[in-house]
């Protein structure tokens, strides 16, 4: 914790909820510090003016109110070369919320230095993966930053302690914040995800009003939807033909995944803090573009480039995952992972239908795949069969020699 007489200025990451609006009540009257507020257009969906309301109605000077619209740059910048790794925590989990963090972080960071701010404040709780995340993210990139988390300081340790709290500082409370609720949302433009009460319980199935981004598979329309997306180098660039910015992609894929219940998750996951938990993740749009990327991945790459990638990817997603997004190792990885898609270049054929993203066509001007190779049929190219004799041969030699060991050890 820092001391309170160091703090003169702190850079809030500040959504304009009930929580956040508490905090920086509380960094004003425990710190008796300047707050500036950050707020990042991630592609929640949310209006964004009502938080800068709120900010000026807590006492926050204009000029020390920040909201950017990072869109473009979160899909371009974080998402897509997440993407390009197949990146999936513990196999399923695609990284929704992990990636978004580090953004957050580097624009507080860079406001911080802007306005000359001695600390950054965020509004992630102590049990969780993001109070990691959002601060390790800080010290890469300001290692003598001072963070304040606010959840690990306080005593207000209970819904009732927090609405007393903005009841005593005036701070708007919502009609439907009163009381309990039956569970907490993260968004952005890649995912939504649910945690906590209602879901708290694995043994039970997530409620249907849980789900906000997509319909109910079996709901969904009875007609297949096919789509084509295009690649270049392993980012999407189109889709049926449509050039669009990264962003705009997403927000199209997101919506054909959403009318035909592409996306769901329900998930037991390992905390990096060391406990479990269980989510509900909805990634629509994400969930379409992993299995359009592997499959030009499977045209396109080298059987032992697309090995090492599958080897390497859950230690690529666990590194995001665990908020070393800015870690050396990561982009080590990352310079490797963008080497392997020079050639990931073409289009891929996907049919959407009641829940699933199935890949039904691929093609690209750098494929390796050779059809007279393969084909049962006489091929043009040559490939004599025997061949093939000599190469089992060579690769059963140790297991033949091991295979007599174990003979004269059992005579």
């Amino acid at each position: 914790m820092p001391e309170k007489k160091e703090i003169k200025r702190v850079v809030l990451a500040y959504s304009g909820g009930l929580d956040t609006s508490i905090i920086l009540k509380w960094l004003q009257t425990t710190y008796g510090c300047e707050v500036v507020t950050f707020t990042a257009d991630l592609g929640q969906g949310e209006e964004l003016e009502p938080a800068r309301q709120k900010a000026l109605l807590l006492g926050i000077k204009p000029e020390h109110i920040f909201i950017e619209d990072l869109r473009e740059e979160f899909t371009r910048d974080y998402v897509f070369p997440m993407f390009r790794a197949n990146a999936q925590y513990e196999g399923l989990y695609l990284l929704g919320t992990s990636i978004a963090r580090p953004l957050i972080a580097k624009k507080q960071i860079e406001i911080a230095r802007k306005v000359g701010a001695d600390a950054v404040a965020h509004g992630a709780t102590g049990k969780g993966n993001d109070q990691v995340r959002f601060e390790l993210s800080y010290y890469a990139l300001e290692p003598d930053i001072k963070v304040i988390a606010p959840w690990r300081e306080w005593d207000l340790t209970s819904r009732t302690a927090l609405l007393a709290f903005a009841e005593q500082n005036q701070i708007p409370i919502t009609k439907d914040k009163h009381g309990e609720a039956p569970f907490s949302v993260d968004a952005n433009l890649l995912h939504v995800s649910s945690e906590g009460k209602v879901l708290e319980d694995p043994a039970q199935p997530v409620p249907d009003y849980v789900y906000s981004r997509t319909v109910n598979p079996e709901d969904a329309p009875d007609k297949p939807t096919i789509i084509e997306i295009a690649f270049e180098k392993g980012d999407a660039i189109a889709v049926d033909g449509v050039k669009m910015s990264p962003a705009t992609l997403l927000a199209h894929l997101n919506e054909l995944g959403r009318i035909n219940g592409i996306g769901r998750l329900d998930l037991v996951e390992n905390r990096f803090v060391g406990m479990k938990s269980r989510g509900m993740y909805e990634t629509p749009g994400g969930t379409i573009l992993y299995f359009a990327h592997r499959g030009m991945e499977s045209l396109t790459l080298d059987r032992g480039a697309a090995h090492l990638k599958d080897e390497l990817m859950p230690k690529y997603a666990e590194l995001i995952y665990n908020g070393f997004w800015f870690a050396p190792e990561r982009e080590m990885l990352q310079a490797l992972i963008d080497r392997s898609q020079e050639f990931v270049t073409g289009s891929v054929r996907v049919k959407l239908y009641k829940g699933s993203a199935a890949v039904i066509g691929r093609t690209s001007p750098y494929s390796l795949y050779d059809q007279d190779l393969v084909t049962f049929e006489e091929g043009a190219v040559a490939y004599d069969h025997r061949d093939a004799a000599g190469f089992i041969k060579l690769n059963a030699l140790r297991l033949r020699t091991l295979a007599r060991r174990a003979q004269r050890s059992a005579s």
